[in-house]
């Protein structure tokens, strides 16, 4: 299977499994990424989402360029625009944390799925870039709108205009990735992420990833201003009172996500 769903104990583990081809993405990978991300949104029993590619050299090369039926086609394209991307990079309304296991090469689609991801744990031997003016093609899938969003606006554009590959400490240096370390490490720290990502109240967490991407454009004002019916549903919430109670009681919290 060109990509794997592994969940067990409330976290989904994604793989792109195509390590002959650098995780490159073809139409079945393609798909099949959507149909999890689909039944990830539906289950809510999952706390935490991480999503890597197999081996040690890529976490994803992308659109595989030998697919003319896959992500490399226009008509995948416009099939892809008319069902609004559902994949990662542009899903509005997966509102489950996810973690981006970089440990290797991140390109075109592939970086484009890191910015779909609330926190990147990267190897040091990790690369990202956004190399499709170089072969004709622009960095449709989240690129060029979420990138200058993330980033410095001038270093965005370098990336998008030069496709210079960046490192994972550049990356984290301009604040897109959360820790780098060495791939022997890269497991070990990702656990520690998801660890502490469990240890949180569940509706707190789909609250704050909900609010900050969905004002994230917004000026202060009106984000504040936006409706707050999700963050009264938080407070008001009996893992709310549990969180103050357990505070209170010196004991770990039982959360049930209700």
């Amino acid at each position: 299977m060109s990509v794997k769903l592994n969940i067990s104990r409330q976290v989904a583990r994604v793989t792109i499994d195509r390590p002959e081809r650098l995780n490159a993405i073809d139409v079945t990978a393609a798909e099949r990424l959507a149909a999890i991300w689909d039944e990830i949104e539906d289950n809510k029993e999952i706390r935490c989402v991480v999503l890597t590619g197999t081996g040690e050299k890529a976490f994803s090369a992308g659109a595989d360029l030998k697919d003319s039926a896959g992500p490399s086609g226009l008509d995948y394209w416009r099939n892809k625009i008319e069902k609004q991307f559902r994949d990662l990079s542009m899903r509005s309304t997966l509102s489950v944390p996810v973690i981006a296991r970089v440990n290797g090469l991140a390109l075109g689609g592939g970086f484009e799925m890191v910015l779909g991801c609330d926190i990147v744990i990267a190897s040091d031997t990790a690369f990202f870039a956004l190399p499709e003016a170089k072969v004709g093609r622009v960095p449709l899938d989240g690129g060029m709108v979420t990138l200058p969003r993330i980033l410095p606006r001038n270093i965005a554009l370098g990336m998008m205009l030069t496709g210079r590959h960046f490192s994972a400490a550049d990356m984290a240096s301009y604040g897109l990735v959360n820790s780098v370390v060495p791939m022997a490490q890269l497991d070990s720290e990702t656990d520690r992420w998801v660890a502490d990502i469990i240890s949180c109240a569940p509706l707190s967490c789909r609250t704050i990833k909900s609010v900050a991407r969905g004002t994230s454009n917004l000026s202060i004002h009106e984000a504040y201003a936006a409706p707050n019916e999700i963050l009264m549903a938080a407070l008001s919430s009996e893992d709310a009172e549990e969180g103050v109670r357990a505070f209170r009681e010196k004991r770990p919290p039982v959360w049930r996500g209700k």
